[in-house]
């Protein structure tokens, strides 16, 4: 049995306030985008194993989300042994989630191949485990993310006659060092009346908290966001912690140059 993985993008990520955890509060909006990883699951006659290929991603396949949500899931049900295969096109450390949706899509897809009858909020509660966003991709559908990131707020948002385009430079960015970098606002955020104005409007009211360091440690990754604007971006931002840039066009992306080890993806909008 096979899936496509999306990935999500951030409009808007706001730094609210640090937590007593250590933790910091934050509002964005998660929206799904159709570059996909592919990911098979099939039943194994010997043990259970796992292979990668695509793009190289920065763990073992031990330490993959797609293993530890099968073992997750094999605590509490007699999963009998899989081959798991994930072809990764979605680049790791870009701020996109691939991996999280390897894992939430991993969940989804033992629960179709085994019959589990587990409700949308049970694999929401599973995949929470694995990470603060992965519970996103169970519904795969734009919310509102608020404290951990965790916490969803479902809201009606169409990009559907916009395409998109993906940037990601040869940089790899530790979103806890973006964290050590970043400054809290102490204040909240009303997203929600932000994404509401039009989306040219974006440009001067959507904003990454994370844009500010980041661009002055890296200026690389602010010169693309740039130069998508240079071209006729409607809006240009980069997701979550980095180092990946989107731009988001009304009519057909043009042809934008970019150094050869860059990654590029462009696409229409999923919803």
């Amino acid at each position: 049995m096979i899936c496509f993985p999306n990935c999500k993008i951030n409009l808007g990520l706001y730094i609210e306030q640090k937590r007593e955890d250590g933790f910091h509060n934050i509002k964005t909006i998660f929206f799904p985008v159709p570059l996909c990883d592919a990911l098979e699951i099939v039943v194994s006659q010997t043990k259970t194993e796992m292979s990668i290929s695509g793009i190289p991603v920065e763990c073992d396949l031990q330490s993959n989300l797609c293993s530890k949500a099968y073992h997750l899931l094999k605590k509490d049900y007699k999963l009998p042994p899989v081959k798991i295969h994930l072809h990764k096109a979605i680049p790791s450390g870009a701020g996109l989630g691939g991996g999280s949706s390897d894992a939430a899509f991993t969940i989804k897809l033992l629960n179709d191949l085994f019959s589990l009858s587990l409700s949308n909020n049970k694999m929401e509660q599973y995949a929470s485990e694995l990470g603060s966003d992965c519970a996103f991709f169970i519904n795969n559908l734009p919310v509102i993310a608020s404290e951990k990131g965790n916490i969803f707020e479902e809201i009606t948002l169409s990009l559907k006659s916009y395409s998109i385009i993906i940037i990601k430079p040869q940089i790899h960015l530790s979103t806890p060092d973006a964290y050590k970098w970043i400054k809290p606002r102490n204040e909240i955020i009303n997203i929600n009346t932000l994404i509401n104005n039009a989306v040219v409007t974006w440009k001067d009211s959507l904003l990454n908290d994370f844009e500010t360091s980041v661009f002055i440690k890296f200026p690389e990754i602010g010169e693309i966001k740039t130069k998508l604007y240079q071209n006729g971006a409607a809006y240009a931002a980069m997701s979550g912690s980095g180092s990946s840039v989107f731009g988001i066009f009304e009519n057909e992306i043009p042809d934008i140059q970019f150094p050869d080890n860059y990654f590029v993806w462009k696409g229409s909008m999923m919803q």
